[in-house]
């Protein structure tokens, strides 16, 4: 005889599905310099600032520069970087940039070793802000995230996976300079494992089928992998590389960007992981690095505007009287259920004030209640 759940407990569990979170699959410990760094190129610094920092140490950061002045401040760096190391013992003798190149690099905890200055030095890198391409990744992200989210959890992979867009291609059917394409760019030899790219069609460019091909690889990935760190990072570095890596340095994530020098494991694969942490935690809070965005509705036709919060928004839902609270604005954790008992609703009468045909809400969405 087949045992069935009772119908009551089957729709309560249903319909508590929480927004976007931080679930314990996706650890940040010790990572958490690295994720403030994508957020700092993706919230703060646009197309014409160029970012001069470390390669390794992301976020010990020496100058902005722009592309007229690039090439002169990263020779003024490397001149600081090698006038620290000529001068360990006597910093007096250092010009201003220097000294404040010293003092940024005993802030990040670096030793001041004649071979750690030479990493320094070998290591100076550049990176270009995209704040508006992030802005508009999120503005497009509206005609999709809830249909991908929706295929991620019917394929049994994380539903913050449906923001994996948001580093790959910002959204758009875009083609990278190694030929990827879409929006969750494949290549060619990888998309044919999981669609159809021939001559006669290409699914890559369809979002809808390429989702579903992205969701299959990721759970194939954390299948072979066994955790979502290493699984979105083979999304990047390839699942044969990141089982090389996890089989020369273990399987903590955090370890493998510390310590795996693997030929091919350079600072895109290095940084994939933490640059998705990062746009998944700007896009639970959009509206405090943007303000109040225009969000492309599913069909990709007409834009809609979220509705301001009321004053008490940004309060805890307890401290909401029902009473005068007519809008609430989505965070982190939250479910239907919940919001329903605080404001002294009902889940149906929510889901029918605002259209919903699912239970499923997200970190940012507006919300009628009364």
């Amino acid at each position: 005889m087949k045992f069935r759940l009772p119908r009551l407990i089957v729709v309560v569990v249903a319909l508590a599905v929480p927004a976007f979170a931080e679930p314990l699959e996706l650890p940040v410990e010790g990572l958490q310099n690295r994720v403030e760094f994508w957020k700092k190129i993706f919230t703060q610094y646009g197309k014409d600032d160029i970012v001069i920092h470390d390669r390794i140490r992301v976020n010990l950061i020496y100058d902005i520069a722009e592309d007229s002045n690039v090439d002169s401040k990263m020779l003024a760096i490397d001149h600081a970087l090698k006038q620290i190391q000529v001068n360990l013992d006597s910093p007096d003798n250092l010009t201003v940039t220097a000294k404040q190149l010293r003092d940024a690099i005993v802030a990040d905890g670096v030793p001041l070793t004649k071979s750690a200055l030479d990493d320094l030095i070998e290591n100076v890198h550049t990176q270009r802000g995209i704040k508006e391409r992030f802005r508009d990744g999120v503005v497009r992200s509206g005609r999709y995230v809830d249909s991908f989210r929706e295929v991620m959890q019917n394929e049994g992979v994380l539903p913050e996976l449906a923001l994996l867009p948001l580093v790959e291609s910002s959204f758009q059917n875009a083609k990278s300079k190694a030929a990827a394409l879409g929006v969750w760019q494949f290549t060619r030899s990888t998309g044919k494992l999981y669609m159809n790219v021939n001559k006669k069609a290409d699914d890559r460019l369809d979002p809808n089928k390429s989702t579903r091909a992205a969701a299959r690889l990721l759970h194939d990935n954390y299948r072979a992998l066994g955790s979502w760190p290493l699984a979105i990072t083979a999304y990047n570095h390839g699942r044969a590389g990141m089982m090389r890596a996890k089989s020369e340095v273990g399987p903590d994530i955090t370890k493998i960007i510390k310590e795996y020098r693997g030929p091919v494991f350079g600072y895109a694969s290095m940084n994939f992981y933490t640059e998705f942490l990062a746009a998944v935690e700007v896009y639970d809070n959009y509206e405090e690095y943007f303000g109040t965005l225009v969000l492309d509705q599913p069909s990709g036709h007409t834009p809609i505007r979220p509705k301001p919060t009321l004053v008490k928004a940004s309060a805890s839902l307890k401290s909401q009287p029902a009473q005068v609270a007519s809008k609430y604005k989505v965070r982190n954790g939250d479910t239907l259920y919940e919001i329903a008992q605080r404001f002294g609703t009902s889940i149906r009468e929510l889901m029918a004030k605002n259209n919903l045909s699912r239970p499923h809400i997200y970190a940012g969405q507006i919300l009628l209640i009364k």
